[in-house]
This record gives C-alpha cells, sequence and structure tokens, in this order.
C-alpha cells in the first residue's frame, strides 16, 4: 500500500529519506491493487443484488460498510491514502479517457468556488445520515443501489469537469486525504512513475494548514460525527430523542433532525474558538480565516483515533469472513472459515490457559469474554502457548 499512498508535497516538513520503489515495480503495485479492488467491487454489486440478503452473510454488505468505508480509513492513517488508485469510478474514468485518448472534461475545468463542498454535502449524507441512521448498511440490496447511485454521480461528474472532480468532489477522496495526514509514512511520485517513501513525525501533516471553509468544514464534520456516533448509544440521547419526538409529533427520522442540529452547534463552537484563538494571540479580526485553516487539521488525530479505537476489530472480524460469504454463492462447497482478528489477538480460552498457568490462585469473572488486543506483557510466553495449543490441535 505505501507503494501508491501520494499526498501534497510538504515545504516545511521534517522527512527521513528512506526507500525507493522503481518505476517498473510501483506500476505493478498499482495495476494489481486497482485490478483487485475493482474485482471487489464487481462482487459487490453481483452478490448484492443476486445472492442471500442477510447482512452476516452477504460480501456487499461486510466489503462496502466494515473492509473498504472502515478498513481503508484505517490504512490511510497508517501508510497515507491509496485511494487514488483503489477508487473504481476513476477507474472507469481512465478507461473512458484512453479510448479519448485525453482527458474528458465536457464542461471544462471543476468550478473552483466549489472547492470540497460536494465532498461535505455527501459526508454529511452518507457517513452521517445513512449509515449511522438508517437500516440500509444492513440491507446487500440497498447498498448495492446506493453504491451503483454514487458510482453515477462520480462518473458523470467526472465526464463533465475532468480529474479534479475525483478530487474534490469524491468523499472518499477527501476523507481519506485527510486521514492520511496523521500517517508517519510519506510517499510522493516521482517523474518517471516510481515512488520516494519517507517517514515523518506522527499527526506531523496535521500541522499545515487547509485551504478552504469547506475543508475545514469537512474536518469539524468527521469530529463531529464520531462524537454523535457515540452520543447516539447513551441513554441521554434516547431520553433527548423520545422527546422531540412528543413534542414535535414526528417519528425516527428527527435523528435526521438532532444530527444536522448537532452539526451547526459544533460549526458554532468551531466559530468561537476561532474567535476567541485570535483575541489571545492579539490577531486583528480579519485574519480568522488563516487561524481556521491552521487550527482545523489539528483536531483531525481526534476522529482518527476514534475510528482506529473503535474500528480496529470491526474491520478485521469482517474482512476474515469475506472467503465464507462467496463460497455458497459459487458453489464451492464447504465454506472456509478464517478468523483474523484471533490472529492478531490472543484468543480467550490461550489467555485463560497461560494466566492460570502463570498465576494458579488467580480468580477471574465468568462474564470476562471479550476480545482484547494483544497484550505486550508476557508476549513471549504467550506467543510460545499459541504455538503449543496450534502443534496439539486435531487436524
Amino acid at each position: 500500500m505505501l507503494a501508491f499512498a501520494v499526498e501534497e508535497p510538504l515545504a516545511d516538513a521534517v522527512l527521513e529519506p528512506r526507500f525507493s520503489i522503481s518505476p517498473p515495480v510501483a506500476a505493478g503495485l498499482r495495476v494489481t491493487a486497482r485490478g483487485l479492488f475493482f474485482l471487489a467491487f464487481v462482487l459487490t454489486l453481483v452478490t448484492g443484488l443476486l445472492a442471500r440478503q442477510v447482512q452476516a452473510e452477504n460480501f456487499a454488505t461486510i466489503f462496502v460498510w466494515a473492509v473498504w468505508l472502515k478498513g481503508i480509513a484505517l490504512m490511510a492513517a497508517i501508510t497515507g491514502s491509496p485511494w487514488r488508485v483503489l477508487s473504481p469510478w476513476r477507474a472507469l474514468y481512465d478507461v473512458l479517457s484512453r479510448l479519448e485518448r485525453r482527458p474528458i472534461a465536457v464542461l471544462g475545468d471543476y468550478p473552483s468556488w466549489l472547492g470540497v463542498g460536494p465532498a461535505l454535502i455527501g459526508y454529511l449524507f452518507w457517513i452521517g445520515i445513512i449509515e449511522n441512521l438508517t437500516v440500509i448498511p444492513r440491507s446487500p440490496n440497498s447498498t448495492v443501489l446506493l453504491l451503483i447511485g454514487y458510482t453515477t454521480v462520480m462518473l458523470v461528474g467526472g465526464l463533465l469537469f475532468g480529474p479534479e472532480w475525483f478530487r474534490k468532489a469524491d468523499v472518499l477522496s477527501v476523507l481519506y486525504r485527510l486521514f492520511g495526514r496523521v500517517s508517519p509514512v510519506y510517499a510522493t511520485r516521482t517523474e518517471t512513475g516510481g515512488y520516494r517513501i519517507e517517514f515523518r513525525g506522527p499527526w506531523q501533516g496535521c500541522t499545515r494548514s487547509v485551504y478552504g471553509l469547506a475543508v475545514a468544514g469537512f474536518v469539524i464534520a468527521t469530529v463531529y460525527t464520531v462524537s454523535f456516533d457515540g452520543f447516539t448509544s447513551t441513554p441521554e440521547y434516547q431520553t433527548i430523542l423520545l422527546e422531540v419526538q412528543r413534542i414535535f409529533d414526528v417519528g425516527p427520522t428527527v435523528a435526521v433532525l438532532l444530527y444536522l442540529v448537532g452539526f451547526l452547534g459544533f460549526i458554532a463552537a468551531f466559530a468561537v474558538t476561532i474567535v476567541l484563538t485570535g483575541w489571545l494571540a492579539d490577531e486583528p479580526s480579519s485574519d480568522w480565516r488563516r487561524t481556521a485553516f491552521a487550527f482545523a487539521p489539528t483536531v483531525l488525530p481526534i476522529a482518527v483515533a476514534y475510528e482506529v479505537a473503535h474500528n480496529y476489530p470491526f474491520v478485521l472480524a469482517n474482512a476474515g469472513q469475506l472467503p465464507a460469504t462467496l463460497w455458497p454463492f459459487f458453489g464451492l462447497g464447504r465454506e472456509p472459515t478464517f478468523d483474523l482478528l484471533w490472529w492478531l489477538t490472543v484468543s480467550q480460552p490461550v489467555r485463560d490457559y497461560t494466566e492460570s498457568t502463570e498465576s494458579p490462585r488467580s480468580t477471574r469473572r465468568p462474564d470476562d469474554r471479550l476480545y482484547r488486543p494483544l497484550a505486550v506483557d508476557h508476549l513471549p510466553t504467550r506467543c510460545d502457548w499459541i504455538t503449543q495449543s496450534l502443534r496439539s490441535s486435531p487436524r
């Protein structure tokens, strides 16, 4: 993934050069990654429409909402955004452009005044409302219809305004690029088509100002949405939701109103913070834009930390289930099982056996059965017990 995680140049960053990837190898990695992801995209469309319409057993729902949406976000936070290469709608656009032997832009250049405004609106609608407040993620058919609609919008926009449309109007392009700012890996594409891979301090990319109020708004939306997502599981939210429904005599759709009102509240809080920051720094009030653009990216680590902490088990557990969703669909017999999360955590039985061996008199709560990350303490001992367990398990 390092081979195609490319960002904008950093003029003021302290980078440590490490290694380079030659143009032939980089080209091979790009073609392979794009081809595999496009194949997964096609499988999503086919299985979402034709396979069994069960969320946990359908490739479309598992791949789109867990592996694709959340998994690539985690990857972007570690290696930088790979979306320029993986984007299926950009792949379709590139094929059409090659047939025309030139970039296609029927209406000319992308309007600069739009900025990332379309992506911000798309984020609020797709991630904020559809993912968190509707049942669409539970339905394979609805997931595919959403994907087809979004693909159509992206492809038509690209044909009208050219490649810049995919960079500024695509929700995932903007989201993953912003998440890539926290990555310690920095890759730049050379003139010959290779890559130069360098390392930087964590969060260093968040010290660069963003440009445009829409980008600042997008950053605020990412932080607000993860906050709102956590808030919806609290009793306080349920109390507010039921009270608003009673007062206005409306149904569950009032949750959308609460989400949007809360977002406006976050914008207002951000604006107050900018004003106070400028006042404390004794800066002219006319410089509020510069202050906003500099302050916005500094809150990105909050959104990324939430995504990593809350979603990595979700991504790993679902990624391991993808093969099991395809076997029945293609009639390949007994489905394979592979618990990817288990391999990256210490399984509960092995932990129990290890802890009972290390401390026979220790006591544990009988309901303490949650997955926990691989502990660093006693790591050699635990790895040894895992090896012995695998060797002694029946074939």
